[in-house]
């Protein structure tokens, strides 16, 4: 079977794909899957996403889009200040099976969200144990990637689980970066006693992780602080909110970083964006240039916030999508004490 090639304006194209022509009755459905340059096609009169040939549905090699903003302070000069804020969105397939946040491992003492997808198991995208270990991970924006790849969200699963420091941690996997696709890896050390230490790597850019400033982040789909727009927006109405914390009842706090995670105005245009994730960005840009991504079959689907306080207490809420409906969610709270 061969391809045919339709062009639209601005030079953005759709390979509509295993058909040497558009059939005859068919037309590009109007809910083109966000994250594939394979058009679906549908046959006139359907007007189900289902009965389109949707070949990324098929593979969902894509992975999650994420974004994660945090600022931590080991000392802070007030009693009343945090040690770390974290505001974090894991985008994804609607369909994708996944668990929502909760205890797992030796003692219970892990609390993250778990991947259900077949052979990708156990995987996670964020999480925190009770011993003081956090990671979180982002994927690179990359037009190809190999589908035979080892799951990304086992490095962030061992992490919490070793009882290697972060940096040590970061250091082994820097020498199996090859083995992934591309993705940034935030791991970190927090401890009452001693002082936090975040660490940073990411397999497409320098080949030794580093150890963090204390300050402010952002990490989206591209290396850390890489200044995408909508990145730098949304690290802009986080510094906003976290000025404001220490004034604000917790609840209140962990509304607003709801609110930054949850905008949806599109940052453009964004050439850098465009650049780094060429065709396979471009048909669906006008959403994916948002902190909140929001597709008919792909987007936000899990809001995370994690508060530490001066003496190790701990606040991880989790808001998320129920029944693949963007327009459900629910919201748990989990609290508990570092036990280091």
């Amino acid at each position: 079977m061969g391809s045919s090639w339709l062009w639209f304006e601005e030079d953005t194209f759709l390979l509509l794909h295993a058909s040497p022509v558009l059939p005859p009755g068919a037309q590009v459905c109007p809910e083109m899957c966000p994250w594939e340059v394979l058009a679906p096609l549908c046959t006139r009169g359907s007007a189900r996403a289902a009965d389109c040939v949707t070949p990324c549905k098929q593979s969902q090699s894509r992975g999650p889009m994420c974004i994660i903003f945090f600022k931590f302070d080991p000392r802070p000069v007030s009693k009343n200040a945090y040690r770390l804020i974290l505001a974090a969105n894991r985008d994804e397939f609607y369909q994708r099976p996944s668990k929502t946040a909760d205890f797992w491992g030796n003692n219970n003492e892990i609390l993250s969200g778990l991947d259900m997808e077949e052979g990708k198991e156990g995987g996670t995208w964020l999480g925190i144990s009770t011993r003081g270990k956090l990671a979180a991970l982002t994927n690179y924006l990359q037009p190809h990637q190999d589908p035979a790849a080892r799951g990304r969200g086992e490095l962030v699963a061992q992490f919490l689980t070793t009882d290697m420091d972060s940096l040590s941690y970061l250091k082994k996997v820097s020498t199996e970066g090859h083995l992934y696709n591309g993705f940034n890896l935030i791991a970190a050390d927090l401890s009452t006693e001693k002082e936090d230490v975040i660490c940073y790597y990411g397999n497409q850019g320098d080949p030794e992780p580093i150890v963090l400033a204390p300050g402010t982040y952002g990490l989206s789909n591209a290396l850390l602080e890489t200044p995408w727009k909508k990145l730098c927006f949304g690290k802009q109405l986080f510094m906003e909110a976290v000025e404001r914390s220490q004034a604000l009842p917790k609840d209140v706090l962990i509304a607003q970083l709801l609110d930054v995670l949850n905008n949806e105005e599109a940052q453009l245009p964004d050439p850098a964006i465009e650049d780094q994730g060429r065709e396979y960005v471009r048909p669906i840009l006008s959403k994916y240039a948002a902190v909140c991504v929001r597709c008919p079959d792909y987007g936000t689907r899990t809001n995370t916030v994690i508060l530490v306080d001066a003496d190790g207490h701990v606040t991880f809420t989790e808001r998320s999508m129920l029944d693949k409906d963007p327009s459900r969610w629910e919201t748990n709270t989990y609290e508990f004490r570092l036990q280091s």
